[in-house]
């Protein structure tokens, strides 16, 4: 069910004096068409949280704008993102920037919903749905989005290190193949992405001790 966010009766241009206690069904559902053709309103965009099949998540994205132009809604419709950050790989010796996902499975849409934008959404293959509570789509706070935007489109001036991409998580069992404690074995305690560095706890004389290593220098157990 959708919020109506229309104006009350008794401030709406051209209202009669008839009993306006009960809010009509039709000010919810109102067709494009006739809010279109009423100069003074304008569609009311904002952002939501869209689960979609991981990653599908640029085909579903491309699928849902072909639709909306398709149906002649772009103007219900702002951007369509798919959260990422630039990371650092290392492949095979060489360093190389990629998009990493934020948020796998989910896109941030900006949007006016209305019965025909709900439809053309929930209509379109590997989309699942709007992210909220008792099946109510709930909006994004701005600063939600500022946030992701920032990340996404870090400003010119902004000279921030880009992280690099280590395939470990705290917990992980790896074995040290460089350096003064080559061939040790022990579990990941820290990742800083930041500098490219790992935490890995290992067993010298017999005492659990922390040692930070660059990440190449350590493989999966």
């Amino acid at each position: 069910m959708f919020t109506d966010n229309s104006p009350p009766d008794d401030t709406t241009e051209g209202v009669g004096r008839e009993d306006t206690s009960a809010t009509s069904v039709s000010a919810v559902t109102t067709p494009i068409s006739e809010v279109a053709s009423d100069e003074t309103v304008g569609p009311k965009l904002v952002w939501y949280i869209l689960k979609v099949q991981s990653n599908r998540e640029r085909t579903v994205s491309d699928a849902l704008r072909r639709r909306v132009e398709m149906r002649g809604l772009q103007d219900f419709f702002g951007e369509i993102l798919i959260p990422t950050e630039d990371v650092a790989e290392f492949k095979n010796g060489k360093r190389r920037v990629v998009k990493r996902k934020l948020y796998p499975g989910y896109l941030v849409i900006n949007m006016e919903l209305n019965e025909d934008t709900w439809f053309v959404v929930r209509e379109t293959p590997g989309i699942g749905d709007f992210t909220g509570t008792t099946g109510s789509p709930t909006p994004m706070e701005q600063r939600e989005v500022d946030r992701i935007r920032s990340v996404m489109f870090p400003d010119a001036g902004r000279d921030e290190p880009i992280k690099t991409a280590i395939p470990y998580k705290v917990g992980d069992r790896v074995r040290i193949k460089e350096g003064t404690f080559e061939n040790f074995e022990g579990e990941v305690d820290g990742v800083d992405e930041a500098n490219g560095r790992v935490t890995i706890m290992i067993n010298i004389f017999g005492r659990s001790t922390p040692v930070e290593l660059e990440h190449w220098q350590i493989e999966a157990n």
